[in-house]
């Protein structure tokens, strides 16, 4: 059994056409954490992937060799050795009675609810004491909110159903890291930046003034279905995956949370009024939008999060 989990942790699109705010996590236990990496690093050598990989970089050129990797990555989702999370908010769930201090940290607050729920801490169930590290690839925001932001994570081994699950979380566990240096979180970038441009449906992009499709981004659609492929060939409940919606669990239990191989959860805050016109077009929306959001998701879903 692992005694030690690392959970890398990444984040995409702030203000998305029609979803924004998203955050993605690949859990590893220790056991196996080594060993992938070797695997997936040896499969970048062997594919003269030199250098980080990201989403953004996506080319024709290097379509097939992302295409590769990705499924090595799958390969051991399917497995059952690493779990993925991955967390967004549909912009037409429009979120009410915010705070000033839900605008000006936001980004961080949103951190805490995927953290804490996406992967169903409190059921891990472990029934030994095991640690928890947590790497960020390195934040955007201010030094004073990212040293915030670590001291509510540490405010988790608080939480009773999470110390009873067995889990713990130390000051030095919890870190920002540099992607370049961490092959996960480069695959986990590429899977994320897949979903969100999907969803805000740029594979519709024209070339300036034309009606023509870059090839970068005919690449990237590609890549997208090799993706979706792969998520849908997960298990045999995948075959209808919808990458939109929160992804539901064989026996709709809340322990399935911690032990899935991969989840898609989509935030709606739980005070928010409807907006049809942040929509996709569709029959009866004719109109999409074409002004992406200013602010972010009120944290009143989790009455247990600190706001101050």
């Amino acid at each position: 059994m692992d005694k030690e989990y690392t959970l890398y942790c990444d984040e995409s699109e702030k203000h998305g056409r029609f979803y924004s705010n998203f955050y993605a996590g690949v859990m590893v236990g220790s056991s196996q954490h080594d060993r992938i990496i070797s695997t997936l690093e040896k499969e970048k050598k062997a594919l003269n992937l030199q250098g980080e990989i990201k989403w953004s970089k996506v080319t024709e050129r290097y379509l097939e060799k992302y295409q590769t990797l990705i499924k090595v990555f799958f390969s051991e989702i399917k497995a059952g050795h690493l779990r993925v999370r991955i967390m967004f908010r549909q912009n037409v769930y429009q979120p009410q009675g915010l705070t000033e201090d839900d605008h000006k940290n936001g980004y961080f607050k949103l951190y805490y609810q995927f953290i804490k729920h996406a992967y169903g801490l409190p059921y891990a169930k472990l029934n030994f004491a095991a640690k928890l590290r947590v790497y960020f690839d390195l934040f955007p925001e201010n030094r004073e909110a990212a040293s915030q932001f670590k001291g509510f994570l540490l405010g988790l081994n608080k939480e009773r159903r999470i110390r009873k699950a067995g889990l713990s979380l130390q000051q030095e566990d919890i870190a920002e890291v540099n992607s370049h240096d961490h092959v996960l979180l480069q695959c986990l970038d590429v899977v994320l930046g897949a979903v969100q441009f999907r969803l805000n449906e740029k594979q519709n992009e024209k070339i300036y003034g034309t009606e023509i499709r870059a090839k970068r981004t005919i690449a990237k659609e590609k890549l997208f279905n090799t993706v979706l492929e792969e998520i849908k060939s997960i298990k045999d409940f995948f075959k209808d995956f919808d990458i939109g919606i929160s992804t539901f669990t064989p026996n709709h239990a809340f322990e399935e949370r911690w032990s899935e191989p991969y989840l898609h959860w989509s935030f709606v805050p739980k005070i928010h009024i409807f907006r049809k016109e942040f929509a996709k077009a569709e029959k009866n929306n004719p109109n999409p939008p074409t002004q992406p959001l200013t602010h972010n998701v009120s944290l009143q879903q989790d009455q247990g999060l600190p706001t101050s």
